[in-house]
């Protein structure tokens, strides 16, 4: 996929890039966005694009050889063979989660080495500091120490945020919280969100137009409604 794309994804929130993908109708409304688990650690930065390099995660004991944080050059040396912009995509294996998966080092070594941001079913720590980072973390929750980090598994199948996350997967998160794209339909997300947003503005605008009455607001739903559908029979891929 190239970089055009992936800016122009970059462009909409993700509630927007969930509305369109569900036009396209290639899965379930209900599923393919992680649930209210998963949060942003920094609202206000922009959206998170990116595909999922992924790892499982422990740090309740000490691993079964070597030390603490073994994995980490592993990772680094899959940028490489990646698709794209990585995220780091973490399943944390205690229950309950015993420490933070990333810290200030982690996320800045990460990000220098190109990486969009992190996901992680666990928690993380150093928010101050990963702050001025710019670098989009999304976790449980926090805690103040990172305890015996170690990464088991790379590059498998993970479970965080009530979703399976494959290798590769793109994905695209804010503050309102994180999606996969099916690549199938990625490139064309993009004017589609356009067109979206232009249908939803008629009601928006009209609501703010300071001159409103029941009947306007019918008429108004119904030209954005319209809009929709005609936007949904283009680019749906359900069979009729």
């Amino acid at each position: 996929m190239n970089k055009t794309t992936l800016a122009e994804l970059a462009r909409y929130d993700t509630p927007t890039v969930c509305n369109v993908i569900e036009l396209f109708d290639v899965r379930p409304r209900n599923t393919g966005y992680m649930n209210g688990s998963i949060r942003s650690c920094f609202p206000a930065l922009p959206p998170m694009v990116g595909f999922a390099l992924t790892s499982t995660f422990r740090s309740m004991a000490p691993p079964p050889k070597g030390g603490s944080y073994g994995g980490l050059t592993d990772q680094i040396e899959l940028y490489a063979d990646h698709p794209g912009p990585p995220v780091m995509v973490f399943q944390d294996l205690d229950e309950p989660t015993a420490a933070a998966t990333f810290g200030e080092v982690m996320c800045t070594m990460y990000k220098s080495f190109g990486s969009a941001g992190l996901i992680t079913s666990g928690a993380g720590r150093d928010l101050d500091q990963v702050r001025v980072l710019d670098y989009p973390v999304f976790t449980n929750g926090t805690i103040c120490s990172h305890g015996y980090c170690h990464i088991p598994q790379l590059n498998v199948p993970v479970t965080v945020g009530g979703i399976v996350i494959e290798p590769g997967m793109l994905l695209h998160g804010d503050c309102n919280g994180v999606t996969t794209i099916p690549i199938s339909i990625a490139s064309e997300i993009p004017d589609a969100c356009a067109e979206l947003m232009a249908a939803e503005q008629v009601v928006l605008e009209y609501c703010r137009s300071g001159n409103i009455n029941p009947k306007g607001l019918i008429a108004a739903r119904k030209e954005c409604t319209d809009m929709i559908d005609t936007l949904a029979k283009r680019l749906t891929r359900k069979a009729n």
